[in-house]
């Protein structure tokens, strides 16, 4: 057979093999049997690139790492779904869509477990995967193609026949329950902080830069809807939407069910409610559907965010009451102080509870909460476990109320509390407890941009005592690292090489990468280009590091803060004797054409990314704004700019286009 012949051959088995594994719970082969094709088919594509098709399963996988993710604008907002309660707020929404559309009583509704998972758009041509995007703010999220190729139930080519020649359909990633847990047990061997529910795990695998890394995670996906604008689906229904779905290979939640009226809708979600935590997955609600599409176009949306058409009948969360045995503090990266209660165990939807989120000494004296106390706990969206409040007519006297620490449970430092903040926080950016991430911050691309230097090396170098804190990342040497597992000669020299590489990076970017209190990476680059140099910045007050345009008295007192600290001023030396660049490369002492002017930008620029907009304002004493008002200095305009242009007009604001901003700035076209 000929390689063309056989490479198509493998792909439509394997996927037959994962249609029948992952959607039917009817396996067709052994695992070694699968392995062995899989492997054929990625022999061949290797010897004959020209064959890998954009379904092929081995792209599940997952490719190279990338380097960010570009936005991409959904055919079709993304919209969310209003919230109700109780039976009479369902009530409510049936007559008020009644009012506008008297059919509606009549048409029936779908009732859909709601997976609380990761909003997501798959966009398929011609039956072939595509895109695949997040839900972002709706209108526009972030292409995470590759991750999303790597989820198992999702089909990379349709089934059967019938879907629009280019759709959206939109569904939820979500990480089942079982994975979840045995994702947290590995996580706390290896020494890493749990995740705080499945939602957030699936999330942050799909915004994982390494599709390995998202295949890893184990996701799943169930798709309820299809968007594809002036074309016809060939359903009537959304229940039969749903039933096509099916068809066509891709996952459905299968506890849905067509109900003749409301009545009927509210025995079906009396039954579901009780069904839900004993799901693998994540549910949150049922998505109650006017079934009759054809009046979906009628019915509309409000202010172009919840649909008219459905709704989410969510549930009161379980409560149980529990003793709090202690509160304790955890402490952050930023060096907030979060203190957090250890409980007797409890059971809550299904789920062992032993700790509780108390947010910040404000919340604890407000609720008047004491250790020893008994308190009612619940979980917040049914995931985060939350204290209520406690049970004060059960008190025996024995309760004491709680009093944040003056010093830092981890270090001993001297805790500050900012006058106009509820947080408490360790001003030591080498305590023990901040390290970690730390250092990982310090090391990230949008910070000193070191490669190859990620939780597992800055954990194992830690452990062997290589490093105390982010100076010492300056001192390591290849014979150093090779004494840990994992390090080759080359790699060892590459990170070193990176490490030296990132003594260039400009003050900004330092500053970012320390993690000061309130400043990210645009309070960086303000502070950077007008004080210049980090010696000029750790001599100002707070006044005047405050009245820097965008900045603010808040963070001007965390600024100040930082480098009064004393161990704070050491590893500042430190940073210098290692030869870091603390100055910027475009600050106040230089060329600032654009000084006190704001621009906003709009649309898709000629050469320009939207970005590289920003830095060239910025960069030119500029500053960059998302909202139009009087006092903005012109409108820069690309290609689609959208409403902003009419508000533009009608504020009176100039409308400049990319070649005259880089003429005021002085770049040449």
């Amino acid at each position: 057979m000929k390689p063309a012949a056989r490479a198509a051959e493998l792909r439509r088995i394997l996927e037959r093999a994962n249609h029948a594994y992952y959607l039917l719970d009817k396996p067709e082969m052994s695992d070694a049997e699968y392995d062995r094709l899989f492997r054929e088919l990625q022999a061949l594509e290797v010897k004959h690139p020209d064959l890998r098709t954009p379904d092929s399963p081995t792209l599940r996988v997952g490719g190279e790492p990338a380097s960010g993710f570009r936005k991409h604008r959904h055919l079709v907002p993304m919209l969310s779904l209003a919230n109700a309660f109780t039976e009479a707020e369902l009530r409510e929404w049936e007559e008020r869509n009644a009012r506008l559309v008297p059919e509606v009583k009549a048409a029936g509704y779908t009732l859909e477990v709601k997976i609380d998972g990761a909003a997501v758009s798959l966009t398929y041509e011609d039956g072939v995967l595509v895109t695949g995007v997040t839900r972002g703010n709706g209108v526009e999220g972030e292409d995470v193609t590759a991750n999303l190729r790597t989820v198992l139930d999702l089909p990379l080519r349709l089934r059967g026949k019938g879907w629009p020649k280019k759709m959206e359909v939109r569904g939820e990633v979500y990480l089942p329950k079982s994975q979840f847990a045995e994702t947290n047990k590995q996580r706390e061997k290896a020494g890493e902080p749990p995740y705080a529910n499945p939602r957030n795990a699936a999330a942050g695998a799909l915004r994982q830069l390494d599709p390995k890394k998202t295949r890893a995670r184990g996701l799943r996906v169930f798709t309820f809807q299809v968007e594809a604008p002036g074309q016809k689906l060939g359903v009537d229904s959304q229940h039969e939407l749903l039933e096509a779905l099916l068809e066509w290979g891709l996952p459905v939640e299968p506890h849905h069910a067509r109900v003749d009226d409301l009545e009927a809708a509210h025995k079906a979600i009396a039954k579901l409610e009780a069904l839900l935590p004993t799901l693998n997955y994540g549910a949150d609600g049922v998505a109650v559907k006017v079934d009759n599409r054809a009046l979906y176009a009628e019915l509309g949306t409000i202010g172009n965010r919840e649909p008219r058409w459905a709704v989410a009948r969510k549930f009161a969360p379980e409560v149980q009451m529990t003793k709090l045995l202690e509160i304790r503090i955890n402490v952050g990266r930023t060096g907030a102080l979060n203190p957090y209660a250890v409980l007797e165990p409890v059971e809550i939807g299904g789920v062992t509870v032993s700790n509780a989120t108390l947010h910040n000494a404000d919340l604890i004296a407000a609720k008047d909460i004491r250790e020893g106390d008994l308190v009612e706990v619940t979980r917040a969206g049914e995931v985060i476990p939350q204290i209520l409040g406690p049970v004060k007519d059960r008190r025996t006297g024995s309760e004491k109320p709680y009093k944040m620490p003056e010093r830092c449970p981890s270090c001993g430092s001297q805790v500050e509390h900012p006058h106009d903040e509820v947080m408490t926080y360790c001003p030591n950016i080498s305590c023990p407890s901040r390290i970690l991430e730390s250092i990982v911050h310090f090391a990230s691309r949008s910070a000193m941009d070191i490669r190859g230097l990620g939780y597992e090396r800055v954990r194992a170098l830690l452990d062997a005592k290589l490093i105390a804190n982010v100076a010492d990342l300056y001192k390591l040497t290849p014979p150093q690292l090779l004494t840990l597992e994992g390090f080759a000669e080359k790699s060892a020299q590459q990170l070193v090489d990176s490490i030296a590489a990132s003594k260039s990076q400009p003050l900004s970017a330092l500053l970012f990468a320390l993690g000061i209190r309130h400043v990210g990476q645009q309070g960086a680059k303000l502070l950077a280009r007008h004080f210049g140099t980090i010696g000029a910045l750790a001599e100002a007050s707070g006044d005047e590091v405050g009245e820097v345009r965008g900045i603010g008295p808040a963070i001007g007192e965390a600024v100040v803060g930082f480098f009064k600290y004393p161990r704070n001023k050491e590893l500042l030396k430190s940073l210098a004797k290692s030869g870091l660049t603390l100055k910027e490369t475009a600050t106040a002492t230089g060329p600032r054409p654009l000084a006190d002017q704001t621009f906003v930008v709009t649309g898709t620029l000629p050469t320009l990314s939207r970005q590289q907009a920003r830095d060239l304002i910025e960069g030119a004493g500029g500053h960059v704004s998302d909202s139009l008002s009087k006092k903005t200095t012109a409108l820069v305009v690309g290609a689609d700019p959208g409403s902003k242009l009419e508000k533009a007009k009608s504020l009176g604001v100039e409308q400049i286009d990319e070649a005259e901003l880089l003429r005021r700035a002085n770049r040449k076209p």
